[in-house]
């Protein structure tokens, strides 16, 4: 709760002497001078409590700073705001943690702070007694229900560029406070596994600092106290370097070790520019890590180690090298094009750097290279014997499962297909054919207008293709939807959350629930979140619009006719096939004795939308008609079979005269009519006696 003034002092005026300004800046610089006198004073004048200085400082703020404990209750008992914020969000609070004082921190919750608020940058109380190693304040922030765990949030915009998402615990690893680190993870159970936004673990931060001096020491005694509680060695830094390399960089020979020990690292691992772990220890002549290096395996045929050792005058360390088979290696790579134009830079890139082979993969599990986030970890670009694939690694148990499953979709036109494996050291590594953009990006690009009939009939046989092999998706978001560079859409489900259908038709009515908010999204471009895309959206003036409704209508329904007959509905028809439907109508009623009957729907609420029909068509147009030049006079009714009548005849029997005044007989008669088809179709398709009339033939469908 907001405190209110607790005397007369916050609302008396500034004496005629002194503006509100200059009492303010008076009051700040006494309070960053201690100097509480002289603070009482000014208040006794009318400067304001809560003025600001430059930065948004308060004085509060600035007492909390400078550790004034007194200080601080003197203000807040003068009406002092706790919850105000500088200009970086930043409050009294976060000040605290810095600071490290437990009573002012105490003094502040009591006055109703969040324990969990955080600054315009994401930093909490908790995080900043971290980054400082306050430990004390720590525990006490702890004690009162403080997240440990939480990331950093940030903005839409930082997390874009990957900003944000670090923890408490990667804060005091990178700073170095080791004690710190400890009661972390000992005392208070922070995850030494979470990563940041740019996939940093705890185990990177704390060697990133690891070369400068006066953390070395630190560094390296946290990073032995992560690998003893199990801490992931495969993390990256922002350019690719792994904990050994990073290591190798900190010159640490005993960490190089302890890392190597843990068995699951590979020890010819790559960062973005394509150097080991050995050419770095190489290039910062290190014979001792070179040593080790060479002993454990590491590679030697690659990045010109021997050449470097001469250049940098280190004749030892090129005789080590050649001890382990070292060559000076010629020749450059010759120059390549990838296909792909969205990933065209990334894969050059892959193209070009080291990276130890995975079979016939090559793949760089790093930022820069990922082309997707899942719930199950990223998808990244490779070459699989110089073909370009998306990869998705997982451990071996897994990875057999989610192999087995997508060889079942090898068959399939719209499920993402497996095109090659690789196992090594445990992990499973799932290779497809790249694609360009996922379907929520391909829409949010102006430039990509897709044919949104082709995009939702590939949709719809996607979902039928599933299904037939007995899954439901259940989470049908563009995400999951892939499109090449052909333009062609596959569906995949690398979040794993597919169940079987095994009879259970709620999962297929989730499905159509589902696909008909992804029908509304495609058809509207994408310019609402998927969850709040509602038929409301749709355009009225297009030329589906009536169809379109009624698709997604029947979706919601869990109509009868499912996916696959849903799959014929007039949606996908063209409009030569809708006008070819409505002029074959009266050729199959024609001789009925009782042609009205054929639309009158049992229990139908649906009424013919046109009833009045004769004044929307032109008046020429229907006075040719009724008088043929080879004929009888004939008068329309407004009747709907009339109309379908009076279709069949201008099409079949065409007079210039019409056809100079309306040009193509399909379009004027579809834009003038939008309804006419679906409630034609609908009308038969839903009378039991003629239902199979709804039918109609075409290879296109």
């Amino acid at each position: 709760m907001e405190p209110t003034a607790h005397s007369q002092l916050e609302a008396s005026p500034p004496s005629s002497t002194e503006t509100a300004e200059e009492l303010a800046f008076k009051l700040n610089t006494a309070v960053r001078h201690s100097d509480t006198k002289r603070v009482l004073e000014l208040l006794e004048k009318g400067a304001d409590v809560n003025s600001k200085a430059e930065g948004g400082w308060t004085p509060l703020q600035s007492a909390v700073q400078a550790n004034e404990e007194d200080l601080v209750r003197l203000l807040l008992d003068k009406g002092a705001h706790p919850h105000a914020r500088k200009d970086n969000g930043g409050t009294a609070f976060t000040e605290a943690a810095i600071a490290g004082n437990v009573k002012i921190l105490e003094l502040l919750l009591e006055r109703g702070l969040n324990i969990n608020d955080h600054d315009d940058n994401g930093f909490t109380a908790f995080m900043e007694a971290a980054w400082y190693g306050n430990e004390e304040a720590l525990k006490f922030l702890y004690s009162k229900g403080a997240n440990v765990n939480l990331r950093r949030a940030v903005s839409e915009e930082k997390a874009k560029l990957h900003k944000g998402g670090v923890t408490a615990l990667m804060d005091a690893c990178r700073e170095g406070h080791f004690s710190a680190v400890k009661t972390l993870v000992q005392e208070m159970g922070a995850d030494v596994n979470i990563c940041d936004n740019k996939d940093r673990n705890a185990l990177i931060h704390a060697l990133k600092k690891g070369c400068d001096k006066g953390r070395y020491e630190s560094a390296v005694s946290i990073g032995r106290f992560l690998l003893d509680h199990g801490v992931d060695v495969n993390s990256k830094d922002e350019c690719g370097k792994t904990a050994l390399i990073l290591t190798v960089e900190m010159q640490s020979p005993d960490l190089v070790e302890a890392l190597l020990e843990k068995g699951e690292i590979d020890i010819d691992d790559a960062d973005e520019e394509g150097n080991t772990a050995l050419m770095v220890a190489v290039e910062k002549n290190d014979h001792n890590i070179v040593k080790l290096l060479c002993e454990k395996g590491a590679r030697t045929d690659v990045g010109n180690l021997i050449a470097v050792a001469n250049r940098n005058r280190a004749p030892n360390v090129a005789r080590l090298l050649r001890q382990y088979n070292a060559k000076i290696i010629p020749g450059t790579l010759k120059d390549w094009e990838p296909n792909s134009k969205r990933w065209r830079d990334q894969l050059k890139k892959l193209y070009q750097i080291y990276r130890p082979m995975i079979g016939k993969l090559k793949t760089f599990q790093y930022i820069q290279q990922r082309i997707q986030n899942t719930s199950q970890g990223g998808i990244y670009l490779g070459l699989h014997g110089g073909t370009e694939v998306a990869v998705r690694m997982s451990r071996s148990t897994e990875g057999e499962k989610e192999k087995r499953f997508f060889e079942q979709c090898g068959n399939c036109e719209h499920l993402l297909k497996l095109f090659q494996f690789e196992k090594a050291r445990g992990y499973m590594y799932l290779c497809f054919p790249l694609w360009e953009r996922n379907l929520e990006e391909h829409l949010q690009k102006t430039e990509n207008q897709t044919d949104c009939k082709d995009a939702v009939r590939m949709i719809f046989q996607a979902v039928r293709e599933l299904h037939s092999l007995g899954f439901a998706h259940q989470d049908l978001h563009p995400r999951n939807f892939f499109i090449d560079l052909g333009g062609k859409i596959y569906l995949a489900d690398f979040d794993n959350k597919r169940k079987l259908i095994e009879g259970k038709k709620e999962l297929v009515n989730s499905d159509l629930e589902a696909l008909s908010r992804l029908v509304v999204y495609v058809l509207t471009g994408g310019r609402k979140p998927l969850q709040l895309a509602s038929a409301e959206d749709l355009a009225a003036d297009s030329p589906d619009y009536e169809e379109a409704l009624d698709l997604v209508g029947s979706l919601v329904s869990h109509d009868k006719r499912g996916l696959e007959g849903l799959s014929k509905h007039p949606y996908f028809w063209s409009k030569q096939i809708r006008f070819k439907f409505l002029k074959s109508i009266w050729n199959k009623i024609k001789d009925l004795r009782n042609r009205k009957a054929v639309f009158q729907v049992p229990n139908g609420t649906e009424s013919f939308p046109y009833p009045e029909w004769t004044k929307l068509i032109d008046r020429d147009v229907l006075n040719i008609m009724e008088n043929p030049r080879r004929g009888k006079p004939f008068k329309y009714s407004n009747d709907v079979t009339d109309l379908l009548r009076l279709i069949r005849n201008l099409d079949e029997h065409p007079d210039v005269r019409i056809s100079n005044k309306i040009g193509d007989h399909a379009e004027y008669f579809l834009e003038r009519f939008p309804a006419l088809t679906i409630y034609a179709y609908n009308s038969l398709r839903q009378n039991p006696e003629y239902s199979h009339f709804a039918d109609i033939e075409d290879p296109s469908l």
